[in-house]
């Protein structure tokens, strides 16, 4: 297949939670998605769980992209409307190019499931040549999302590192 990369996409899974970056919470949806990404080829090339503060997302995020240059950034956490839920500001901040069409399409789909999809906030963006994807906290939902882009994402990564075959 004309989009198949040569090796594997690297992967990042960023979770993002206060409790569970003071262990006082088990982070169960940043390694589903590991799971899923490996089972789907990608490489796991980094794994965080820090806590809901926009400037270290921020900073992590341009860290991961700009440094060791992932092609893929999945963030789980920090997605709704309490308070502390900063993900999608801090994704906004540091990318070039929103991809509204991935968050839509998540969105719509959990709606499906359930009705309080409607307070999901989660983006999904492009810096550099990396994709940035951020997806809800809970190891459900996070799941479901991802099984939803998942058999569009080979495509885009092609299409983003340059891949020259046609849309068809």
């Amino acid at each position: 297949m004309a989009d198949q990369p040569s090796s594997p996409y690297k992967c990042g899974v960023l979770t993002l939670s206060d409790k569970g970056s003071r262990g006082e919470r088990e982070d169960t949806s940043g390694p589903q998605l590991q799971k899923l990404l490996r089972t789907a080829g990608y490489e796991i090339s980094a794994y965080l769980i820090i806590p809901d503060q926009q400037d270290l997302i921020e900073q992590t995020l341009v860290k991961w992209v700009d440094e060791l240059q992932l092609d893929l950034i999945i963030t789980t956490g920090g997605t709704g409307v309490s308070p502390r839920d900063r993900t999608p500001e801090a994704t906004r901040n540091v990318i070039e190019l929103e991809v509204p069409g991935l968050s839509e399409t998540m969105r719509q789909s959990s709606l499906q499931q359930t009705m309080q999809a409607v307070w999901s906030r989660g983006i999904a963006g492009i810096r550099k040549r990396c994709l940035i994807l951020n997806l809800p906290g809970s190891k459900k939902a996070a799941q479901e999302n991802l099984e939803t882009v998942l058999p569009a994402l080979q495509h885009g990564l092609y299409k983003l590192k340059g891949g020259e075959a046609d849309c068809g």
